[in-house]
């Protein structure tokens, strides 16, 4: 009975650590998941001799539909990327061409950042493709965190594995780390600071780092934000991106 009473505790414990990571998971979705929303960014290109910032504003409705225009320096200003569901097209107003990027291009940097188009691409919950588990608790950077271990639910997936580190008190990734099916760790993603927006929290000053090659990474700094607003219909086409 003795050895049964502790299968039955250590099978109950199991259940506990599975639907508390499931509802980690679920707070991390809520904070950084909204019906529609507008982003101002910059984002800081480390190169090896210089660096350049970035300017952009991003129109996002769902996990399908984003609109991206780039507002700064003057090199960048006017170039638009489109995704609908799985699909994605750029346009470069220095050749006013409008061209798709699909299969092995994806996975080419964007705007020579440490971000694929690949990463772009993907915003879906993170409850809907991968299955967590919590592997410990630490310090990090001087806040309680929750380590969680995620495994990919789906084949369409960059990234079959993550390593999190989450924040306690506001369930936010302060640390991520990305894995190929091989085991190979191919990115890394650190928070800086953190806001408030209304009842969220929201990373505001991230660095993302191609572990695959040198370098500092790529900063990127959130300017400003907004849930829940009125997009235009017709900023998701193919015609405003020549616009």
């Amino acid at each position: 009975m003795k050895y049964i009473a502790i299968i039955i505790l250590s099978l109950l414990s199991i259940s506990i650590w599975a639907q508390t990571a499931s509802e980690i998971l679920q707070k991390i979705d809520d904070n950084m998941s909204s019906d529609n929303q507008i982003i101002e960014s910059s984002m800081t290109i480390h190169g090896k001799r210089n660096s350049r910032t970035i300017t952009s504003i991003t129109y996002t409705v769902g996990t399908e539909k984003s609109f991206t225009e780039y507002l700064s320096p003057a090199r960048e200003k006017g170039t638009k990327m489109l995704k609908l569901t799985d699909k994605l097209w750029i346009y470069s107003p220095s050749t006013d061409r409008t061209i798709q990027i699909s299969g092995h291009m994806l996975r080419q940097s964007v705007m020579g950042s440490d971000m694929s188009y690949e990463d772009a691409m993907d915003d879906r919950k993170l409850s809907e493709v991968y299955e967590a588990n919590i592997i410990g608790e630490e310090t990090y950077e001087d806040k309680a965190v929750y380590v969680l271990e995620l495994n990919a639910t789906v084949n369409d997936i960059a990234y079959h594995s993550r390593k999190m580190w989450v924040d306690k008190q506001k369930f936010i990734p302060l640390k991520e780390e990305l894995y190929a099916k091989s085991g190979q760790l191919l990115k890394q993603f650190t928070v800086s600071e953190v806001k408030k927006f209304n009842n969220r929290w929201y990373p505001t000053k991230m660095n993302y780092k191609d572990m695959l090659k040198q370098g500092k990474g790529t900063d990127m700094n959130v300017i400003s934000i907004k849930f829940n607003q009125d997009i235009p219909e017709y900023i998701f086409t193919k015609a405003a991106l020549k616009q």
